[in-house]
């Protein structure tokens, strides 16, 4: 399977030839409430520092911004808002002609216009990908002058955004202002907006390490690892794999090769090996001339050694059978909303590991490099998703970075795909999205509610979402066995493929209590779980490979949609257990000591 990989943007990592400067804190921030959110870019609000052209908030990067104030407006404000702040570089950035400067954005939704000192460096559409300009011809115009970085960010959603949505004027004076518009989405989380992930500035020489592949196999205990480099400009190259003590265990000195790995510690899950995350290390060392000195890169790139297979009722990892037992997950807290917050991402994993849970689904995004990378050093499975969610209306249809951890690419989540024009853009979006990475599996969710399976036949792993006795036949648990297994009957026997139940659930409002029990009550997400879990142990003897419970935390939805949120965590939003969170404990601990592949120090309840 596909272990690393950098493909022309990689990740900054700091190394004897690379620098990192961190630009998070406090940013200087304004709405632009104009009609027409226009305002900023006739009157060039980029030419000077946004405090020349009117009031700023003091706003935190990274954040969302809509929770941060007291203002509504600004909480559900659609259009452009604009940061800006001031920031020091090294003299000796600015003075050395060999060294490049990048400035790269972790994300910002939805679109992003960046400009340095002035001059626009880069345009950015897509919320929840890194995007990145290099400002050394910039910043070297006037090595004197501080360095002012201004970002414009919009969060309208369109039909041809991902996600979708559409813009509805309201022009009936006798029930709205002037100039109102709304903001429709087709996703039951909230369009939080703003700069959610690091801002840094970072160097390599201008000879630089451009991009890496991985790809990695295994034959009996030696590791294969097939790579390839690109450098810019003509190098000669070093290539080093170490192992996690620091032994080199492979080197190369062509631009693409195997390397061979005696004794290999393969990459296994959490719960599934005593050693799971096992990284090793791939040190590139690129030297370039340019006639008059010698510039040396150097850049280390984490590689776990696995393999990914899909049969028809099993799903392999390192040729062994592999059960997810996870969790769906946000980018969702108090106050920050979408941003990155390392104490909130190291809670995660410290709950997604007290669970016994080895997995989890990135819905409905491709998730922060800083989460993947914790995932791949914790064993924690991923199946990473596009940000293909809620795309329902006929117009939407028209013409990453790899890690061990993720196992699997899901291509969108529910979308109307019995539409004609959208069985043919599934089909050619697995096919694409196989021929950049043959070796793992694609899957998109579907919901067996409906007749979206036109998908079906191109993927690997089938996916549904259910709600049995929740949106369909609410209060009505006894209709579940007979369901769930109608569901799986039918998927199994018309495509015969694994499946997973990727998300299935229940509200439950913390400390709401009844019995028997109700709608909205611990007791009832509890006992939906628990009717689940038995279907569940029947299938897994045969073609069912995995549950994903909806939703590991509570999440904020728009306004209407919910009481405060959408509330089928088994975590709050505050990452408190209800009681189905013990209920899935005691479940998924039991599924990985059913592997009898754990050793005696790691049985629940005592490595607790």
């Amino acid at each position: 399977g596909v272990s690393a990989g950098v493909r022309g943007h990689a990740v900054p990592r700091e190394s004897s030839s690379r620098e990192v400067k961190e630009l998070n804190g406090l940013w200087s921030f304004r709405a632009d409430r104009s009609p027409t959110r226009n305002e900023g870019f006739d009157l060039a609000w980029y030419k000077g520092p946004l405090t020349s052209t009117g009031p700023v908030l003091e706003m935190p990067v990274p954040a969302s911004y809509n929770d941060i104030s007291q203002d509504a407006t600004l909480r559900d404000f659609i259009g452009w808002v604009w940061y800006d702040r001031e920031v020091v570089v090294p003299t000796r950035w600015v003075k050395d002609e060999g060294t490049r400067v990048v400035l790269r954005v972790g994300s910002a939704h939805y679109y992003s216009i960046v400009w340095v000192n002035g001059v626009k460096v880069a345009e950015h559409e897509g919320g929840h990908l890194p995007f990145e300009a290099d400002i050394g011809s910039v910043i070297r115009e006037d090595p004197t002058a501080p360095c002012r970085i201004t970002i414009a960010v919009n969060n309208t959603l369109t039909l041809t955004t991902l996600p979708p949505g559409t813009i509805t004027h309201m022009n009936d004076r006798t029930k709205y202002p002037g100039d109102y518009f709304v903001q429709n989405i087709f996703f039951d989380f909230f369009n939080y907006a703003g700069i959610h992930r690091p801002v840094l500035l970072y160097t390599t020489p201008k000879f630089y390490v451009d991009d890496i592949t991985v790809v990695t196999d295994y034959s009996d205990n030696t590791g294969l690892v097939r790579y390839e480099v690109s450098v810019k400009g003509a190098a000669t190259l070093k290539v080093t794999l170490m192992d996690k003590d620091g032994h080199c265990v492979a080197t190369s000195s062509l631009p693409s090769g195997v390397l061979k790995v005696v004794d290999v510690k393969l990459w296994w899950p959490y719960l599934m090996h005593d050693n799971p995350g096992y990284l090793y290390s791939m040190e590139v060392r690129s030297y370039v001339s340019d006639g008059q000195q010698i510039f040396e890169d150097v850049y280390a790139l984490p590689v776990g050694i696995r393999t990914i297979n899909v049969t028809t009722t099993q799903f392999l990892i390192n040729n062994k059978p592999f059960y997810f037992h996870g969790v769906n997950k946000h980018e969702d807290s108090d106050i920050r909303g979408k941003g990155l917050d390392w104490p909130l991402i190291v809670k995660d994993f410290n709950l997604i590991k007290w669970l016994g849970a080895n997995s989890f689904r990135t819905s409905h995004y491709p998730y922060a490099e800083e989460i993947m990378q914790m995932c791949d050093r914790h064993g924690i499975v991923v199946i990473d998703e596009c940000p293909g969610v809620g795309i329902k209306d006929i117009r939407s249809f028209g013409n990453a970075q790899n890690h061990p951890s993720v196992v699997m690419w899901s291509v969108a989540n529910e979308p109307a795909a019995e539409m004609p024009p959208a069985d043919y853009y599934f089909r050619t979006l697995i096919k694409h999205t196989k021929a950049l990475d043959p070796t793992r599996p694609v899957t998109f969710i579907t919901d067996s509610n409906y007749a979206r399976d036109k998908g079906a036949p191109y993927v690997d792993v089938i996916c549904v979402n259910s709600y049995f006795s929740w949106y369909h036949d609410p209060g009505h648990m006894e209709v579940i066995p007979i369901q769930l297994n109608t569901q799986f009957e039918n998927w199994f026997g018309k495509y015969k493929k694994p499946i997973i139940q990727s998300e299935y659930g229940a509200d439950a409002v913390p400390g709401f209590h009844s019995d028997p029990p109700m709608m909205f009550t611990e007791e009832y997400q509890k006992d939906v779980l628990k009717s689940y879990h038995k279907v569940f142990d029947e299938k897994r003897k045969q073609y069912v490979i995995g549950e994903l419970i909806w939703n590991f935390a509570d999440f904020m939805t728009v306004q209407g949609t919910a009481l405060g949120g959408e509330q089928k965590g088994i975590f709050t939003r505050q990452r408190q257990p209800k009681a189905a969170a013990f209920v899935l404990r005691e479940r998924y601990w039991g599924l990985a000591n059913a592997t009898g592949k754990l050793p005696p120090w790691t049985k629940y309840p005592c490595a607790l």
